[in-house]
């Protein structure tokens, strides 16, 4: 669950992404999920215990995550890249990569994909729609990465307490 306190239907959105995203069901992860780094191709699992600033800040080297050789430094609930961090770190005032600091973050991001009124409206669908670009794991991402189906997700928005439009 979200630790900012938000539209409950964007709480469950969030938990859903969490969910799609693997975090939240990540085999070591001790906090939600905001403990999680992604996984190379060694597939050893992994997780950061120091908040204070995003993992791969300080210079630790992208992860590799497949056969093309290509690179992520996806961490936290949201599978949020470093190469943004500094970016809304500064726009958002973020003074860590806490737990609140992840969820302020993906709210901006749902922002700015202009899905958060879809979200609080309930009109999942679309939301997911405008946030495929961002996240990967969404049906029709289109990045080579496993993509949940919509069915499934709409499924774990609901469970999380997120409410359909009529």
């Amino acid at each position: 669950m979200a630790v900012i306190k938000v539209h409950p239907n964007v709480a469950a959105f969030l938990d859903m992404l969490a969910f799609s995203e693997g975090t939240a069901t990540h085999l070591l992860t001790r906090n939600q999920g905001y403990d999680v780094v992604v996984t190379g191709i060694d597939g050893k699992p992994e997780i950061f215990t120091d908040y204070s600033d995003h993992p791969f800040a300080h210079g630790r080297p992208a992860k590799t995550f497949n056969r093309r050789g290509e690179r992520s430094t996806a961490s936290g609930r949201y599978q949020q890249l470093y190469r943004y961090w500094p970016h809304y770190k500064a726009l958002l005032s973020l003074p860590d990569f806490s737990p609140s600091s992840q969820d302020r973050l993906a709210v901006q991001l749902l922002t700015e994909q202009r899905s958060l009124a879809d979200i609080e409206r309930g009109d999942i669908e679309q939301a997911i729609d405008k946030c495929r670009n961002i996240w990967a794991s969404l049906p029709g991402a289109g990045y080579g990465q496993r993509e949940h189906r919509l069915d499934k997700l709409v499924e774990v928005y609901r469970a999380a307490g997120g409410e359909i439009a009529q």
